[in-house]
């Protein structure tokens, strides 16, 4: 309460306002515009020097450019949480009045026994605070060209090495360094940063230029499956991780899920057919609506998708093909995109 009584009656209003004037010019989402406030309360108070007060100042920025935060103790420990009404997985939670809040700064302390440390709530009233936080992200800024690098794919198809260079910025891999696992509609739906977009989709789009639909998406498939090493989240992270098409594209491993939303990514972006995510108990895949169904087809809401796997598997699976371990194993759908949706 101190502290913001204090900084509340200093001059603070020119920051929020150039803020929030970012904001909007760059067009911004929420989860973009937080870590703009990070590296403003890095300049203002840095974190290795002082981390509650950092803590703070990210709260009170948060807190005056309308969004609703709450600050909370676990024992000596300084959480900060956001109101956001989506699905959030793998970070703690809590609800209140019927609103969901969500940690944001769970990644500075690793695991808390909330048994043990329970959560003790700091009410201090902000009438600004009101808005919820999303983590839909549907626009990445751009990056000064000289940031990028080169990344070169290469995989095998049809007995032919074929390769892409691609552009990456390693600014993307901090910006969703601490991006928590959402549902699949929103991390499937990242676009690509422009670089990478545009030194690969188009270039993609001409290489399938001509082929039927199913060899191009058997095309893609096959990129998905071979151009990048399979490694477990916790193998590769020591956590489960839900990967963007992006991230997908700049890590060297990834795993299933990854893939099937590099493959969904793909498949929107060049032929925009409607699409499901078909989820095993251990495994997902993808199932795509084709002109004409291959294999044995879902049904679902009236319509045949054929199954897709991008992940390396035993037997190298066509189009429509599910590996014999899940052939009689029960699956649900999960998420289903139709292009006609806005």
């Amino acid at each position: 309460q101190l502290f913001f009584n204090a900084l509340n009656k200093e001059n603070y209003k020119p920051l929020i306002t150039a803020l929030l004037s970012y904001r909007e010019t760059y067009k911004l989402d929420d989860w973009l515009f937080y870590q703009l406030i990070r590296k403003t309360a890095q300049q203002l108070s840095p974190k290795a020097l002082d981390y509650e007060r950092y803590t703070l100042y990210k709260w009170f920025m948060l807190v005056k450019c309308g969004y609703n935060v709450q600050l909370v103790f676990a024992n000596d420990k300084l959480l900060f949480y956001v109101q956001s009404n989506e699905n959030i997985y793998d970070i703690p939670l809590y609800e209140e009045n019927g609103k969901q809040f969500v940690c944001l700064n769970m990644h500075d302390f690793g695991k808390i026994d909330f048994q043990k440390e329970p959560l003790k709530k700091v009410n201090i009233d902000v009438p600004e605070g009101v808005n919820s936080f999303s983590y839909r992200i549907n626009r990445i800024p751009d990056f000064k060209t000289v940031d990028y690098t080169e990344k070169k794919l290469v995989f095998h198809y049809n007995q032919k090495e074929v390769s892409y260079k691609i552009k990456e910025n390693p600014e993307m891999v901090k910006l969703f360094s601490n991006y928590p696992s959402v549902d699949f509609e929103s991390y499937f739906n990242i676009p690509l940063c422009k670089e990478t977009y545009t030194s690969l989709i188009p270039v993609l789009k001409r290489k399938l230029k001509g082929k039927s639909q199913y060899a191009g998406i058997d095309y893609l498939m096959k990129f998905t499956r071979h151009a990048f090493m399979y490694e477990t989240d916790q193998a590769n992270f020591g956590v489960e991780k839900r990967l963007s098409p992006q991230q997908t594209l700049m890590q060297p491993y990834s795993d299933c899920d990854d893939r099937v939303g590099l493959l969904y990514y793909l498949i929107k972006e060049i032929y925009n057919l409607p699409m499901i995510v078909v989820v095993y108990p251990s495994h997902v895949m993808l199932g795509v609506e084709l002109r004409k169904p291959h294999g044995v087809p879902i049904l679902y809401n009236g319509a045949q998708y054929s199954l897709c796997e991008p992940t390396p598997q035993r037997l190298e699976l066509p189009i429509g093909s599910v590996s014999p371990e899940l052939k009689d194993v029960a699956y649900q759908v999960q998420y289903a995109y139709d292009p006609g949706k806005k």
